[in-house]
């Protein structure tokens, strides 16, 4: 009997992993694909696999690992979100050239939206760019199924690639029957060849022609060609579809009553499009519709702007998801039926803010006391919601806290007063692209007071281990790495540790560090506590009890405004400040906060 089992979209992915041979997986942690390579490595312990999983320093040293894996023959694969594919698109550009001997799977779940990037940027555009194939799924089911045409189509053509899931897929849930997993007798053999592995420019043209013959030969794959979804259909008019739209559209397409008057396509393979299927729209239909998020790649393609219409066309919102709202009314518009404008309605958010108790909160609130006028440059992590707090002013990409610290100084150099600059940037973080840039700071002497957030983990997209907690993705013991070694050998002589959670003491040491870097260097100041939803480091905190609001409260809502941390809210019926003491931590830095000294630990 089949096993069939209710998986989270990320978690079909793994599946699809381990059901088909792969030998090493890697990762960076980025939403929203931050489950795939933890659901790999718990697949691995349940199967007892002898297969390597781990969670890399950033996302091109994750690539680099994997693509070795498949130079040696074995099948591997590289899993990020859609920005940290930039990150990785170094190796990447190279590895298509190159080629591949065992198959290579690069994962990229873009964001369409976007729920929880920086960009809505369309990873098959990068696949483009790169020359390597790229698979479109339009659900967890299919982004399993994928898995093994990704390997299949990597090892006939002996090219990376790219499996591109969305938000939708990657989050969605569906019932997965699930296979047996394959353990491949294949054992690791590089063959060298250094006019391939380490060619020079002069070889690297003949890459070129070799890969521009691979894509010519998988443009008539027949294995990834796109599927007619509807054959009954006969009409002049044609609506292609990929990715998650795919779902989405062929329901709407039959609710409207369209099933068997609009022939309806999904792309499995937006790039390189058949060229088969390109000739074959231009032939049959006078009007064709193309939905696909979040760029018009496979529209683009087709190159024919008096038949197609899509987003470049302006015909399909350039900016968004397309939810199934959206569909509709671009499809209403294709078949000349009324159209519904009338827009959901707004449901009002509470923005989102630091959880009750979050080091870093009180880690802002002793920054902005230390530095007031200071410029504040920060980073990537749950820690850009420093911004709530006054004390974040830049948020640009991984590790360009410091980088922007640095030419911030560079433009006030010169000036007849040089603000303080105080950069913010989460551990994890500082492993990623910190060391580098913090590495030119010392370089450049640049003044600036760097404060190192270390909450022991990877806390935004799931409490991943960092380096420095010394786990690896199985929960396997590994060599820690010392963010204080690490910084001290950046060249960095300042390097101070202290406590969030004593804030004063903290503020103190914040003050001692600007003070150096107005007058000496660049100083450095690890503030570190654990993340408080983190399970593992639970008997590294300390807790206290709720501290409560006095009588000399007035209501005067500080507190709330400079602090914000959700367990304190203001009573304006009774003009004063109430404690939830389901929320509360117990970390007691209110205690510090308010200037009534109206917040007192309990008697």
């Amino acid at each position: 009997m089949v096993e069939r089992k209710l998986l989270l979209g990320n978690e079909a992915i793994a599946r699809g992993l381990i059901e088909n041979g792969c030998a090493m997986a890697t990762s960076y942690p980025g939403t929203p694909a931050s489950e795939i390579l933890a659901a790999v490595a718990h697949f691995q312990r349940v199967h007892r696999l002898s297969m390597h999983t781990q969670w890399a320093v950033n996302e091109k040293v994750a690539l680099e690992i994997a693509y070795a894996g498949a130079q040696a023959g074995l099948r591997t694969a590289v899993v990020m979100k859609q920005v940290g594919l930039n990150v990785a698109s170094d190796p990447l550009m190279s590895a298509a050239y190159m080629g591949t001997c065992g198959g290579f799977v690069v994962i990229s779940a873009d964001d369409p939206g976007p729920h929880s990037s920086q960009t809505e940027q369309d990873s098959r555009m990068m696949a483009m760019m790169a020359k390597i194939p790229v698979l479109d799924p339009e659900s967890p089911r299919q982004a399993r199924d994928m898995i093994a045409q990704a390997f299949d189509l990597s090892e006939v053509h002996a090219i990376p690639v790219m499996l591109r899931p969305t938000t939708r897929v990657c989050h969605a849930r569906q019932d997965v029957d699930l296979r047996t997993p394959t353990v491949l007798d294949r054992p690791a053999a590089f063959e060298k060849d250094p006019a391939r592995w380490a060619a020079t420019p002069k070889f690297r043209q003949q890459l070129h022609h070799e890969l521009e013959a691979k894509l010519a030969a998988i443009a008539q794959f027949e294995a990834t060609a796109p599927q007619r979804l509807n054959l009954e259909a006969d009409g002049r008019r044609a609506v292609v579809v990929s990715g998650v739209a795919s779902a989405h559209t062929r329901e709407i397409v039959q609710s409207m009553g369209l099933w068997k008057q609009l022939p309806l396509y999904q792309v499995l393979q937006p790039y390189p499009l058949h060229q088969t299927f390109i000739n074959h729209l231009r032939e049959a239909y006078t009007d064709v519709l193309v939905i696909e998020e979040t760029t018009g790649v496979i529209e683009m393609q087709v190159a024919d702007r008096d038949r197609v219409q899509g987003k470049l066309a302006g015909r399909v919102p350039a900016v968004g998801e397309l939810t199934p709202e959206v569909i509709a009314r671009v499809l209403a518009r294709f078949v000349g039926r009324p159209v519904n404008d009338v827009a959901p309605p707004v449901v009002p958010g509470r923005r989102p803010t630091l959880c009750a108790g979050c080091p870093h909160r009180a880690s802002f609130f002793a920054i902005k006391k230390a530095a007031r006028k200071a410029i504040y440059t920060s980073d990537i992590g749950c820690y850009t919601l420093g911004l709530n707090l006054g004390a974040v002013d830049t948020v640009l990409c991984m590790g360009a806290a410091i980088s922007q610290a640095a030419g911030f100084y560079h433009a006030y150099k010169h000036a007849p007063q040089r603000p303080d600059i105080v950069a913010t940037i989460g551990d994890s973080t500082f492993f990623h692209a910190g060391l580098p840039a913090l590495v030119d700071a010392v370089n450049q002497d640049v003044r600036f007071v760097l404060v190192i957030l270390d909450n022991r983990t990877t806390a935004m997209t799931g409490n991943q281990p960092t380096p420095a907690t010394g786990l690896g993705a199985g929960g396997e013991v590994l060599q820690a790495v010392d963010i204080e070694t690490a910084v001290r050998g950046c060249g960095i002589d300042y390097v101070r540790i202290a406590d969030p959670y004593r804030t004063d003491e903290l503020i103190a040491v914040l003050k001692a560090a600007v003070t150096h870097s107005r007058e000496t260097g660049p100083a450095v100041v690890i503030s570190r506590y654990p993340c408080v939803l983190d399970k593992r480091q639970a008997g590294a905190r300390t807790e206290g009890a709720v501290p409560v609001i006095t009588d000399e409260c007035d209501g005067c809502g500080y507190c709330v405004q400079q602090f914000e941390c959700p367990a304190i809210a203001l009573d304006e019926a009774e003009s004063r400040a109430r404690i939830d003491k389901v929320l509360c931590s117990g970390c007691g830095v209110c205690l510090h906060v308010c200037p009534k000294e109206s917040i007192q630990p309990l008697p």
